[in-house]
């Protein structure tokens, strides 16, 4: 079976990047890396590609060089179990980053992330075109998102 795997293009912060990771993120491991050896494109020792986990998810990261940038044209998409997971992990991300709208923010490294807590889409994205449009207006409305006040505003309260 196929299998998509986000690889993601650093200029020379791959290391930094995959610690930065594995100190945020659950069920987060190293699985490999590769370091550049005499003759190589890189100084001796500095690291080419790094493989690694978060949430069990596998990801490829490269020292690719200053060719490329990332932009939030493409974001990386988590859904948490809970509403303190998504506000740990998007506190996390925006340390040093810069927070946009809508749960998404830019982290260090310039990685976009959307950090959505648990019912967040079902609120936003139901069948009940009233309700779910109320939910997406509160939703807008936020920069780290809160389900419970999403979901107030889907059911009709106005706390």
């Amino acid at each position: 079976m196929s299998r998509i795997t986000p690889f993601l293009w650093f200029d020379g912060q791959v290391e930094e990047a995959v610690e930065y990771y594995l100190s945020i993120f659950p069920r987060a491991s190293l699985t490999s890396i590769k370091r550049n050896g005499p003759g190589g494109p890189h100084p001796d020792g500095a690291v080419v590609v790094a493989q690694f986990r978060l949430c069990d998810q596998p990801f490829v990261a490269l020292n690719g060089g200053s060719h490329f940038s990332f932009s939030p044209a493409l974001s990386l998409f988590v859904e948490c179990d809970s509403q303190e997971e998504s506000d740990r992990l998007f506190d996390a991300l925006a340390a040093e980053g810069k927070t946009l709208s809508c749960g998404w923010v830019t982290d260090k490294l310039g990685v976009t992330w959307q950090i959505v807590p648990p019912g967040m889409l079902e609120l936003t994205m139901g069948d009940d075109a009233e309700r779910s449009g109320r939910a997406m207006a509160a939703m807008m409305n936020q920069i780290r998102l809160n389900v419970a006040e999403v979901r107030a505003a889907y059911d009709g309260d106005s706390a």
